[in-house]
C-alpha cells in the first residue's frame, strides 16, 4: 500500500508564495507576513549608522522622524525556561517582572542574543515581532493601543514597519499588558 500524501492547506501555500515574493523584492519574512495577511502597512527604510550611540530603536525614530513613543522594540526573554517576546516603546525599558506576570511565569530574564537570533531568524537590532522562525509567546505593551499606528522592526537594521496596533496583536497572537517602564506616555 502506498503511503498517503498530504496536501498543505491553502493558507500555507499562500504564505510560502508571499514569502518568496517578498524575498524576490528584497523584503523580509516580516514584510511577507504582513503581505500574506493582507494587513495595511508602510515600510520605512533608513540608513542604519553602526556608529550611532542612540540604540537601534531611537536611531530609527530619529531617522524616520516619528515620536519614539510610537516606535517599539522587540526583546526576547526567558520566562520559566521558555523564550517569550516583549514589545515595548524604544523610549522605555522592558519590565521583566511584569512580562513574567503577563505570561504566567514566576521569573523572566533577558535571553542571550544568540538564542534570540536562533529562535527568530533575525539579527539583534533587527528582530521583528512578525515573521519569526519560531512562533513565540508575545506580549505587547498596552501603550501601543494609544496610537493609531506603531512602528516595529521590519526584520533588519534600517527597516521599520508601521501598522495598526490591533493588527500587530492579531498577527503575533499577543497578549496586551503593561510591560514597559520609564516610557513617556
Amino acid at each position: 500500500m502506498k503511503p498517503r500524501q498530504t496536501v498543505a492547506p491553502r493558507t500555507d501555500i499562500v504564505a510560502r508564495m508571499a514569502k518568496k515574493s517578498a524575498a524576490a523584492r528584497g523584503g523580509t519574512p516580516a514584510v511577507a507576513a504582513l503581505e500574506a495577511a493582507g494587513v495595511a502597512h508602510t515600510v520605512h527604510a533608513y540608513e542604519h549608522d553602526p556608529r550611532s550611540d542612540l540604540g537601534y530603536g531611537l536611531e530609527a525614530a530619529h531617522a524616520i522622524g516619528v515620536d519614539p513613543a510610537r516606535v517599539f522594540k522587540t526583546l526576547l526573554a526567558v520566562a520559566d525556561g521558555a523564550l517569550v517576546v516583549g514589545v515595548v516603546p524604544v523610549s522605555g525599558q522592558l519590565n521583566l517582572k511584569a512580562l513574567a506576570h503577563a505570561v504566567g511565569a514566576k521569573k523572566a530574564v533577558m535571553a542571550e542574543p544568540a538564542a534570540a537570533e536562533r529562535a527568530t531568524g533575525y539579527v539583534v537590532g533587527g528582530i521583528s515581532p512578525l515573521g519569526q522562525r519560531q512562533r513565540l509567546r508575545t506580549v505587547v505593551d498596552d501603550s501601543a493601543l494609544e496610537h493609531e499606528t506603531v512602528l516595529v522592526s521590519g526584520g533588519r537594521r534600517g527597516l521599520d514597519l508601521s501598522l495598526a496596533p490591533g493588527d500587530l496583536v492579531a498577527l503575533t497572537g499577543a497578549v496586551v499588558a503593561p510591560i514597559g517602564q520609564g516610557a513617556r506616555r
